[in-house]
């Protein structure tokens, strides 16, 4: 299973990123996140730190393209094998960073890729 942070992880419940933890454990997934605020969501905790995760597989944004910038080294330092775009994400400046890294990303739903087994 593809280790995978999600970035913009939140406590509520009716939010995605929150949504996209539930369903990642359920598809056995390991689950790492950071948000503004810690918790734990399912089995997950959130941490707000970046925190040097080993082995991240994907990359799952839930943050606008102005919060994104923070984590621009951050998440280049991971080498992650991809990073998705969820609705909302989209981030042009960032994709020119990522091609020039050579670090694939694709603009798609995290929770449509899971449940057509795209993912």
């Amino acid at each position: 299973m593809k280790k995978t942070l999600v970035l913009g992880a939140s406590l509520k419940q009716d939010r995605y990123a929150n949504i996209a933890i539930h369903k990642l454990r359920e598809y056995n997934h390991q689950v790492v996140a950071i948000g503004m605020k810690q918790g734990v969501v399912n089995d997950v905790t959130i941490t707000t730190e970046k925190k040097l995760f080993e082995g991240v597989d994907t990359v799952t944004l839930y943050l606008n393209s102005k919060r994104q910038e923070a984590y621009y080294d951050y998440i280049l330092s991971l080498n992650p094998k991809r990073i998705i775009f969820n609705p909302g994400t989209e981030n042009s400046s960032f994709y020119t960073i990522l091609e020039a890294h050579k670090i694939p990303f694709e603009i798609a739903c995290t929770l449509v890729l899971l449940g057509t087994n795209q993912y």
